[in-house]
């Protein structure tokens, strides 16, 4: 955090200051094809690298198993993505503006890079609805993750952990490089910036067994 060693795909030189994200519609799949859905806080998980108490969330009851894979939602759908859903911080602070549509952030990701005149500029990864042009509905740029499990077995009475790794250099990759200098620093109302998050966003998320 804060040092600005990393370079990306595209050869820009960063650093990151923040990272936050909504994953939702968690769901286990066992090897019968039945799903579970897991129930806590309402199905919601919300990571702030500078809150530790979000880096992990506890599900209960969940029916014993061997599970196959992990699905979830990365961001918001439905009357989950309506502004005033969370009433307290830190959730509500990821309110995404009204003007592009109410609802929240999917994800902060902001940070620095510098420029090629070796400037640090600020930029914000911030994903979310956006609109194409004044005739358009809202652009829902939430998308699905799913996870292979490697012999991840639920025993009653027992604890099971799962751990999932968040790589942000692949939201700069595969299938699109995402330069800077194309961006610049404030995406959250350009289409294309978007749409290439949301297909970059695809292999972000890994599982540690």
């Amino acid at each position: 955090m804060d040092t600005c060693k990393y370079v990306n795909r595209a050869g820009n030189k960063f650093e990151i200051t923040d990272v936050q994200y909504f994953i939702s519609e968690i769901i286990l799949t066992d090897f019968e094809n039945n799903e579970y859905e897991l129930a806590g806080n309402s199905n919601i998980h919300y990571f702030d690298q500078k809150i530790h108490g979000t880096h992990s969330q506890i599900f209960y009851n969940i029916p014993s198993s061997n599970y196959k894979n992990i699905k979830f939602t990365f961001g918001l759908r439905g009357n989950k993505n309506v502004t005033g859903f969370f009433k307290n911080p830190p959730e509500n602070n990821m309110s995404w503006p009204s003007i592009l549509g109410g609802g929240y952030h999917y994800m902060k990701i902001n940070g620095r890079w510098r420029d090629g005149n070796g400037v640090l500029q600020p930029f914000n990864l911030h994903l979310g609805k956006v609109k194409s042009d004044e005739t358009e509905k809202y652009m829902d740029n939430t998308f699905d993750v799913i996870l292979p499990l490697n012999n991840f077995i639920i025993t009653e009475g027992k604890t099971s952990s799962l751990n999932l790794d968040f790589r942000i250099d692949n939201w700069f990759q595969n299938p699109n490089i995402f330069d800077f200098n194309n961006f610049g620093g404030a995406i959250m109302a350009n289409k294309e910036a978007q749409m290439l998050l949301k297909e970059n966003g695809k292999d972000v998320f890994f599982v540690l067994q």
